[in-house]
């Protein structure tokens, strides 16, 4: 006996005709699951690949940008060749990121507004995973935020930076694990923030 639901969900999925939605609670890794029509009436639409692939590069740096070519070929699992394409059709703009070459989203703004900004997030959240170049925002106990095939688990932000890692017990309680030292008032709002999960 083997249980097949795993299989046909992924055969449904790749043949578009179901989406995978959020898990069902922050303590449950079940995703619940809905028909592609009710959330895409009329299909995925008629873009070629190249088409598909510049559309999909624009949001990905919508989302994660500014980023470097390397990060983009790695969440995608394109080629060189693809990603440079890609980016060229998305009309990416570039960037330095100290020293390094990066690229912005065309509608990106000059300057993002620069205000403090904590946040709690859960495991799984592509903010954590988005780079394959990570050091520039995570501490050196890295290995305290990741499990050992590669996932991200819950973690505290700080100003664009991971400062921490937090669990919830089963009485609802939230527990936090700092890397670094915080300020006591970015703690404060980290706390008000939990209270919001």
């Amino acid at each position: 006996m083997q249980s097949a639901h795993t299989r046909v969900l992924y055969i449904l999925g790749f043949g578009g005709q179901m989406l995978r939605g959020r898990p069902s609670s922050w303590i449950n890794g079940a995703y619940r699951y809905a028909d592609a029509e009710s959330w895409l009436p009329g299909g995925l639409g008629e873009l070629d690949q190249r088409q598909a692939a510049g559309e999909l590069a624009g949001r990905w740096l919508q989302r994660f940008g500014p980023a470097t070519t390397v990060d983009l070929q790695w969440w995608m699992g394109w080629t060189l060749t693809r990603t440079k394409q890609a980016l060229a059709d998305c009309g990416a703009l570039e960037a330095d990121l100290d020293g390094v070459a990066g690229w912005l989203a065309a509608d990106d703004p000059p300057a993002r507004r620069s205000r403090v900004v904590v946040a709690v997030l859960p495991g799984l959240d592509p903010t954590i995973m988005g780079w394959k170049q990570r050091d520039w925002y995570l501490p050196d106990t890295s290995a305290e935020v990741f499990d050992s095939a590669g996932n991200g688990g819950p973690s505290l932000w700080v100003d664009g930076r991971v400062v921490g890692a937090w669990a919830q017990a089963k009485d609802g309680t939230i527990h936090s694990h700092y890397f670094e030292r915080v300020a006591a008032a970015r703690r404060r709002e980290i706390d008000q923030a939990a209270w919001q999960i």
